[in-house]
């Protein structure tokens, strides 16, 4: 396995440089302004090299099985072609923009497709697990679409995304792999962490290149596709993938229902996520200190990812393992992780004017 991770990384490291010269060739470049994190020019679409080294490692590995790890064809075609629809209409969003509307479509297609190849996990709820009722199916598709989304939305400063999704699928590896036959899930899992590492190299702040759309749809559809997968086949609760995305779950639904609830289109950009805020913050601190612009952007950027880092791995990580072994009180469980998560949007002034 360490191998093949290796492998994997410096594949994706390799492929991103050559994704970042296509970049620059094509003008695909995001500029600042005043809704932006960065202050440079920085060219985007880079994720799109992870993404295709994970894909082709999915599609050989499904070809020709690796011994002693078992992929199968539910998991390869939810993610090959739900998550290939994402990443293409995403790819082609990243050279120029798309309505809104046809990206919502594709998106919800791709949701459907997941759910209906993977089927709709039991939720516990005390005594009581529902599982195949075509509400739970409907409730999925939604949960699975906004979660690709709002990816895309807490993607707004150097290595968040990148590395939140480093950290969610290691630790939903290191929980299967202590349950019985986890093994295999936890496989694949540490492969898309291997891949989205390689990128990292070049989007750790100060970025050399952005994610783009195609990669930040993909991760978080794959994050749910995995969810799903692994809550049906495996002794993990979805309350368990829902605590450990709880800092990107928490920040985006918080942001955009009290954008809601103050009449703002809501579906335009805008930088008044919880984690904006707070680098904004900790810019201004850096500027104090006589920094450079981009060196206290830079800073501020690490201060925050380091800061969720923690979070997930001394907080969430514990209530999300502790979830898997008691289902039953998942709802619970989830609530009390997302409470101190939610507290801090509200202080931080999330969704609102600054």
């Amino acid at each position: 396995m360490f191998w093949m991770m290796a492998a994997v990384f410096f594949c994706s490291a390799a492929l991103t440089g050559v994704a970042r010269a296509y970049a620059l060739h094509r003008g695909m470049v995001d500029r600042p302004n005043r809704r932006s994190s960065h202050t440079l020019d920085t060219p985007r679409g880079g994720g799109i090299a992870f993404v295709l080294v994970y894909l082709s490692v999915l599609t050989g590995s499904f070809f020709s099985p690796i011994e002693g790890v078992r992929l199968t064809d539910t998991f390869f075609f939810a993610l090959l072609l739900g998550g290939g629809l994402v990443a293409l209409v995403g790819f082609i969003d990243d050279h120029r923009h798309l309505p809104a509307r046809l990206r919502f479509s594709v998106h919800l297609a791709a949701a459907v497709v997941a759910v209906w190849v993977l089927g709709a996990p039991p939720v516990n709820l005390a005594s009581w697990a529902p599982a195949g009722d075509w509400w739970m199916s409907i409730l999925f598709v939604i949960a699975l679409v906004w979660l690709l989304n709002l990816y895309n939305f807490m993607d707004g400063i150097d290595a968040i995304a990148g590395l939140q999704g480093i950290t969610v699928l290691c630790q939903g590896a290191v929980i299967l792999i202590l349950t019985p036959s986890g093994l295999d899930a936890a496989y694949w899992l540490l492969m898309l962490a291997s891949a989205i590492a390689g990128f990292l190299l070049w989007n750790w702040p100060p970025a050399k290149i952005f994610m783009g759309d195609a990669a930040s749809g993909f991760v978080g559809f794959s994050l749910g596709v995995i969810a799903l997968y692994t809550a049906n086949h495996y002794p993990i609760s979805i309350w368990s993938w829902l605590i450990l995305l709880g800092v990107f779950a928490v920040d985006a639904t918080w942001t955009l229902g009290v954008r809601v609830l103050r009449g703002e289109r809501w579906y335009e950009a805008h930088a008044k996520h919880a984690y904006q805020i707070l680098a904004r913050h900790r810019q201004a601190l850096n500027d104090a200190t006589g920094m450079s612009i981009e060196q206290a952007r830079a800073e501020a950027h690490k201060w925050v990812v380091v800061r969720i880092l923690l979070i997930n791995l001394f907080w969430l990580m514990p209530l999300a393992w502790l979830a898997s072994v008691a289902p039953s009180y998942g709802l619970l469980l989830t609530l009390i992780a997302f409470l101190p998560l939610s507290l801090l949007a509200w202080r931080l002034g999330a969704g609102r004017d600054w």
